[in-house]
């Protein structure tokens, strides 16, 4: 018998054991454990370049990211669109804002237009067919009486749990067949772009304007 292989495997079953006895990315089983050996040969790889469609004929990583993330977007899109299908709601903004009310509480109709990255007109669209449905509430803001403070009402908190399990069955969907390392390097890179786009909506720089002093003053 190679003792030393059949050391060498208990060292890795032992590592795999330690790191995913907190975790359900990899269950406790022989595919579990094949397919953490997979995805860190995978991470050995992880500093080659990766390849694009296109790439053979010029074409640039940054269209590359553009075009995926369109993508990934619509993807996301028809999965929420099949989550409330069943449901009072019109469109996946209708549930995202009602999330967003329930995990951070109260606020203006701008702060949570600004949260969800729409413009004034298409926020305020949203936020009045909730109205309409009941399933928020507002009232005058003690701070600037113009300014409205809406929060999610018992309807709204009713209406969104119905739909929460195809909701989270949903977000799964989305995370495809990504690794729990590779879940937590994506949020990295998006949070950091997130950082870098955010300050620039907020300005609200004119169309006309957007592109070029962006591009001046950032790249």
């Amino acid at each position: 018998m190679n003792y030393t292989l059949f050391k060498d495997f208990l060292q890795m079953l032992e590592q795999f054991e330690t790191e995913t006895q907190f975790s359900k990315s990899y269950p406790g089983t022989v595919q579990g454990f094949k397919n953490w050996i997979c995805d860190h040969q995978t991470d050995d790889r992880a500093s080659e370049e990766p390849y694009w469609e296109g790439k053979e004929n010029g074409r640039t990583a940054e269209s590359a990211i553009n075009t995926l993330l369109v993508h990934l977007n619509r993807y996301a899109k028809s999965y929420s669109k099949s989550a409330i299908s069943d449901s009072e709601f019109s469109t996946q903004e209708d549930f995202i804002y009602l999330i967003n009310l329930k995990a951070f509480g109260e606020m203006t109709k701008m702060e949570l237009i600004k949260k969800n990255i729409h413009d004034k007109p298409a926020g305020m669209l949203i936020i009045a067919r909730l109205l309409r449905h009941g399933w928020i509430e507002q009232h005058d803001s003690e701070a600037d009486k113009r300014s409205k403070i809406i929060r999610i009402s018992e309807a709204g908190r009713i209406a969104l749990e119905q739909q929460m399990k195809k909701i989270r069955q949903a977000t799964h969907i989305v995370a495809g067949n990504l690794t729990h390392k590779e879940k937590m390097e994506l949020i990295r890179i998006l949070n950091k772009l997130d950082r870098f786009h955010y300050p620039i909506f907020s300005r609200n720089i004119h169309p006309e304007n957007l592109i070029e002093t962006v591009y001046s003053e950032h790249l």
